[in-house]
């Protein structure tokens, strides 16, 4: 153990596919850390056969186990160990695991030292052609079609530019959910296989994008860039308003919530509940 890593936490971004993308001092540390905190050990022990490191102990750390496995590593850290955080590729923390250990490091006085490195997020949006500006990361949208559509309800009226993770099973449809929260011409870019072989960046609208992508679903990790909402656009909707038309179209309670929720980020049982107590006011 070095005197310069004694104690302290460092986040190590790793490849997220082109193994060339790891930095020299990513690569010493992998090396020189006491304890190595993998998402993912096998991927963990690989990465290091492949870099020709001898490997440190190895602790698991995801998900399932981080709030348990926090105190060890702050233990190690206080007995002047020094632990390297790794997710299974990219930057720990961003859509994985590794904020809570970070916050208690810093809690409990640890120096915590970020190792920049490959990130999906950045690749996707400077690679877009889409304003880099401002952006949000939003990361990945919920699984179930109701509360995917209504947070892309609540995003709609954002201006800049957005993006998320997604799978590639849900790609087509995540995008079709897009082009009826923020309008079918809402320009938009997908992201696939970054740093690899066949990395590609599919670019188009929301609308179109989905119809390509329901034919045949995209091939590896997704990530997706929308373009915000213009001036003057995607206005805030006058809910109450928006109930009543749709109730003079002859559309019942339930079809107006489902319509209404994706365009408000609106609860859909709100929205019922609101065209509801307007038919019965008829």
């Amino acid at each position: 153990m070095s005197s310069e890593t004694a104690g302290c936490l460092y986040i190590i971004g790793t490849p997220i596919g082109n193994l060339e993308d790891a930095t020299p001092r990513s690569k010493r540390l992998l090396g020189e850390v006491d304890i190595l905190a993998a998402e993912d050990t096998r991927t963990a022990k690989h990465l290091l056969e492949q870099f020709e490191i001898a490997a440190p102990t190895i602790l698991s750390y995801f998900e399932g186990n981080e709030a348990s496995r926090t105190p060890q590593l702050l233990d190690a850290m206080r007995a002047g160990k020094s632990v390297g955080l790794i997710s299974e590729a990219g930057m720990p923390s961003v859509s994985d695991p590794g904020q809570r250990l970070v916050e208690a490091a810093g809690a409990a006085g640890i120096v915590v030292v970020p190792v920049p490195g490959p990130s999906a997020v950045i690749s996707a949006v400077v690679g877009s052609g889409l304003p880099t500006d401002r952006f949000t990361f939003v990361g990945f949208l919920p699984r179930e079609r109701g509360p995917r559509r209504r947070a892309l309800g609540e995003l709609r009226a954002r201006p800049e530019t957005l993006i998320f993770y997604e799978s590639p099973e849900r790609a087509s449809a995540c995008l079709d959910d897009m082009a009826d929260a923020f309008g079918s011409n809402r320009p938009a870019v997908l992201a696939r296989e970054l740093t690899k072989m066949y990395e590609e960046f599919v670019r188009g609208t929301c609308e179109s994008l989905a119809k390509t992508y329901a034919v045949k679903s995209p091939r590896g990790e997704c990530t997706i860039v929308v373009g915000g909402a213009l001036e003057g656009h995607d206005a805030p909707i006058d809910v109450e308003g928006a109930v009543r038309e749709l109730l003079e179209e002859g559309l019942g309670p339930k079809d107006i919530a489902s319509r209404l929720m994706v365009k408000t980020g609106k609860p859909r049982r709100e929205l019922y509940q609101l065209a509801l107590s307007l038919q019965r006011e008829r």
